[in-house]
């Protein structure tokens, strides 16, 4: 588990391909590593990796071709810069939201445009992930938490401050930019468990207005 706090900003020192998958070698720049062991969870772009060997200035990873087909680790070159995190600790001030580092689909960059000394974004999400998007919400956008300020269907917007985009890769975010997305893990929860016994059932299918209705969700 993570918190979406960026620690750190690597980069991408070298990719080996692997016969269908590949292995990532991370520099790390400032973040410590002193109290990361080989099989510990790193976040990288909000995808959580396991460390298989610790070089000295970064760390591997394998990932998967299930990884590189689902988020965007699939389309990073040797020389990117990439949001780092470390798994969260039981004494680890949670000051973003619970964070799985399991993506749950590929948004794209709408817009940006500055504000002040903020900088906003519109953001587009896959279509089967809008019902998990609320106003005020949370959500992770390569593996940084952030709050939605305002949602239009599949399209979210962000209020970035001068701090997080100094510390993370939010920088290179432009227009057309893909980005790694991980919705509220409460809402995907509790889609699943109102669903009730049904979600046994794999004819069943997904959340509906009747089925809100039927467990009092509306009027």
């Amino acid at each position: 588990m993570f918190t979406g706090i960026i620690q750190a900003v690597g980069t991408l020192a070298a990719i080996e391909n692997r016969g269908g998958d590949r292995t990532f070698r991370i520099r790390t720049g400032k973040l410590g590593l002193a109290d990361v062991q080989l099989g510990d969870s790193i976040a990288v772009n909000g995808v959580c990796l396991t460390a298989v060997t610790l070089p000295g200035d970064g760390f591997t990873a394998d990932v998967s071709g299930e990884t590189l087909a689902r988020t965007t680790l699939g389309s990073l070159a040797v020389g990117d810069r990439v949001n780092l995190e470390k798994a969260l600790t039981p004494t680890t001030r949670l000051g973003g939201h619970l964070v799985s580092g399991h993506v749950d689909g590929v948004g794209r960059v709408v817009s940006r445009s500055t504000d002040a000394r903020s900088v906003q974004f519109r953001i587009e999400a896959p279509a089967a992930l809008a019902k998990y998007i609320a106003h005020k919400g949370s959500i992770c956008c390569d593996g940084v938490s952030l709050t939605v300020n305002a949602v239009e269907g599949a399209v979210f917007n962000l209020n970035i401050v001068p701090h997080t985009i100094a510390e993370t890769n939010i920088d290179r975010w432009k227009p057309g930019v893909e980005l790694n997305l991980e919705v509220d893990i409460i809402a995907r929860y509790l889609e699943r468990l109102l669903l009730g016994d049904q979600a046994a059932n794999p004819q069943a299918g997904g959340l509906t207005l009747a089925k809100l209705a039927e467990h009092g969700f509306l009027k």
